[in-house]
């Protein structure tokens, strides 16, 4: 058995309790410039959050015009940007302990002094570990929401887009609409093929959605072979227009297998979001649609428009 040894009990000690309980009343009523920023930023783990506060608290003591900060989390670029232009800039690589956490840059219409920019470091320096913390953060968020073989949002992902969307439309009165889009016979191809021929195919077919819907839109990859597709402002006919042009991206898709080429197509499923509709109820009737399109034949597209 593992020995641990024992915390020694001292005793009572009321000095040292209350040198703690004035060290705990001046750390959170303390109003120096450095206690304040690292007390606001324990606060939070939102990297956006933190870097509105590093703005804050350092235009406090520096006047700036503009912070900036990028970086690339889980393969995806974080960009945050307080504040408008100016001339003059300086800007900093975020390291600690060899690791690379963005580069921050601060505008303004002045020049910065000597003494403006030790004070900015000094900051920097007390900020860079909750950054580091944050940056880690959402990088555990962001892959907790994506699919790890295409690189494209998750199931999980796509009900809280739904939810909001369903809030959204029920609010302003705008348009949404939901394809569910499905790889037919997809079964055939990784038996035939094998699995990497299959994995391969559904990170081509990611691509290829990606490629045939607008910025504004969003893909998912809802699970097996199946995707969804969220349209924001978009009515029932342009919803299916754009299922046709998401099938025909993906039937252009081709795999040199040696002798042959590996090609798929596809089937979809189309509802467009009704007042008062909760975001499972819109996913059925999607389900519904696509069920349609795969009973008709598969390779084409079906639209579900009502609760029956």
């Amino acid at each position: 058995m593992k020995h641990k040894p024992s915390i020694a009990n001292s005793g009572p000690q009321p000095q040292k309790l209350a040198a703690l309980r004035q060290a705990h009343r001046d750390w959170n009523e303390s109003t120096d410039p450095m206690t304040r920023l690292t007390r606001r930023l324990s606060t939070t783990l939102s990297l956006e959050d933190q870097l509105a506060i590093l703005a804050g608290e350092i235009s406090e003591i520096v006047p700036i015009d503009t912070l900036n900060y990028r970086h690339q989390i889980g393969g995806t670029d974080f960009v945050f940007s307080s504040g408008m232009g100016g001339p003059h800039r300086c800007e900093y690589r975020l390291n600690l302990e060899g690791e690379f956490y963005g580069t921050l840059s601060l505008k303004r219409r002045q020049k910065f002094t000597e003494q403006e920019l030790e004070a900015i470091e000094m900051m920097l320096g007390a900020a860079i570990c909750p950054i580091r913390n944050a940056c880690r953060f959402h990088a555990i968020e962001h892959a907790a929401l994506t699919d790890s073989l295409t690189g494209t949002p998750n199931k999980r992902a796509m009900d809280t887009a739904l939810q909001q969307a369903c809030r959204l439309s029920d609010r302003h009165g705008d348009q949404y609409s939901l394809i569910l889009c499905d790889l037919d016979h997809f079964k055939a191809i990784n038996d035939n093929y094998g699995h990497i021929v299959g994995d391969h195919l559904l990170k081509l077919a990611a691509c290829e959605l990606e490629k045939s819907v607008r910025s504004s839109d969003s893909v998912y990859r809802f699970g097996g072979e199946e995707f969804a597709i969220l349209l924001p402002h978009t009515g029932e006919l342009e919803a299916r227009n754009v299922a046709d042009r998401v099938r025909e991206y993906i039937g252009n898709i081709a795999i040199n297998c040696g002798d042959i080429n590996v090609s798929v197509t596809a089937s979809c499923g189309v509802a467009t979001h009704l007042t008062g509709e909760a975001s499972d109820q819109w996913l059925a009737r999607a389900d519904e649609a696509l069920y349609r399109a795969k009973d008709h034949g598969r390779n084409c597209t079906r639209v579900f428009a009502s609760i029956s």
